[in-house]
């Protein structure tokens, strides 16, 4: 499963890299590609999500629901505001947008308890194998 995992992160770091790479292109050379505008769009209300989502994470909520509630909350306000400034409603409705939001939210916090779960189980064998040498070493 940890494979899967990260062919997809793989997979949708490489698109994304890509997207951004043409849309550079596109308006570097002047090649007209419908889509391009709204890459950059995304890109920059992408940029704006991480970083609010990077400076909330410095101020400790300690009830997690509302952590959630305030994470999900800043990323559909995000949304909202940059679909309405690059009039994203004449093509995406707006229950979409926030669709999208809770389900790329919903998959960023499993990956990351995964990961954090993981991560927990390797520093629980580590500690195990250091107690079982210091026991040793004290015998």
């Amino acid at each position: 499963m940890n494979e899967v995992k990260k062919i997809i992160n793989i997979i949708m770091f490489v698109t994304g890299t890509v997207l951004v790479i043409l849309s550079v292109f596109s308006l570097a050379f002047g090649v007209e590609i419908p889509f391009v505008p709204t890459i950059f769009e995304i890109f920059a209300a992408n940029i704006v999500i991480v970083l609010g989502l990077f400076l909330r994470g410095r101020f400790e909520i300690r009830n997690i629901i509302l952590e959630y509630l305030a994470d999900i909350s800043y990323i559909i306000a995000v949304l909202v505001v940059f679909g309405l400034i690059f009039n994203w409603y004449h093509a995406v409705p707006i229950w979409l947008l926030i669709t999208m939001a809770f389900v790329v939210y919903t998959f960023a916090m499993i990956f990351t308890a995964t990961k954090i779960k993981k991560d927990a189980e390797e520093l629980n064998k580590l500690l195990q194998k250091r107690q079982e040498k210091k026991y040793d070493n004290a015998s």
